[in-house]
């Protein structure tokens, strides 16, 4: 099943004390200290849909690093953002968010211990599946910036063996619906489906993404899928891209700010 995906996402408005979201609302960077950088998606996700951001940058000095989940409230009802997420967020009641590490932790059944087992040949699949939705590896995966060595790096990136808080590395939240009504939560690292890190979610309220750009993550960007045909967005990023010198020269162009943001990041 394909996924419906909202045309553009970025994040919320309400957000903790550290964080500086830019002009695109896209991109998250925790300004000072290593905590207040709680951050939410800007609506609550449609079922199968993917709120996926890419480390950008890292900072060293920290114990620690990006947390990521679901909140089952509106983050306009939050009387104050907590400073951390693990545990003041977490304690509040209905959010599931867990630490991003190698193992993290996970609920696991023996349906998953098997899906294990096939995991490494799953990922030469051009589609990511979870349930009955298929989703767009390409994307998912971490792709380094253009250099000597990135070729390496593209390798390394897709067999994920690199930490999965690594810069550049694209990890992802979302929930698919179960047969009883409740929902589980995935996590996905660089188009690996980390298995269902929550299970038994209820069915209401809607579930809004938790990224918590958390010690030595510094900063995160939102990275925009597409399911299905290119949007007419997408084609005028291709044309611009393919017309200029270097993605810095998008800035120089007459266009609204919003479409050069999105022309300058995939």
């Amino acid at each position: 099943m394909a996924v419906h995906c909202r045309t553009f996402m970025c994040f919320h408005t309400v957000h903790g004390t550290n964080v500086r979201i830019d002009s695109s609302g896209t991109q998250a960077t925790r300004v000072e200290s290593f905590a207040n950088g709680i951050c939410f998606s800007q609506e609550p996700l449609e079922p199968g849909e993917i709120f996926l951001v890419e480390i950008e940058e890292k900072e060293l000095g920290w114990c620690g690093h990006l947390r990521v989940g679901l909140m089952a409230r509106d983050p306009r009802s939050l009387d104050v953002v907590p400073e951390y997420s693990l545990p003041d967020l977490l304690n509040l009641g209905d959010s599931w968010i867990f630490a991003i590490t190698r193992n993290h932790n996970r609920v696991l059944s023996g349906e998953d211990d098997a899906n294990s087992v096939a995991q490494s040949a799953l990922m030469s699949d051009p589609y990511l599946k979870v349930g009955k939705f298929k989703i767009p590896r390409e994307k998912l995966v971490a792709r380094s910036r253009p250099g000597r060595y990135s070729h390496i790096l593209d390798d390394l990136y897709k067999s994920n063996i690199l930490p999965p808080t690594a810069r550049r590395s694209r990890i992802g939240v979302l929930y698919e619906p179960q047969s009883d009504g409740t929902r589980n939560m995935h996590i996905i690292i660089n188009g690996e489906d980390m298995g269902a890190s929550a299970r038994g979610i209820p069915a209401t309220p809607p579930l809004y993404a938790v990224v918590d750009v958390f010690a030595s993550t510094k900063s995160v960007r939102v990275i925009q899928l597409e399911y299905g045909f290119p949007s007419l967005q997408t084609l005028s990023r291709l044309v611009i891209q393919k017309n200029v010198i270097h993605r810095l020269a998008i800035d120089w162009l007459d266009l609204p700010k919003l479409l050069k943001n999105f022309c300058k990041y995939e």
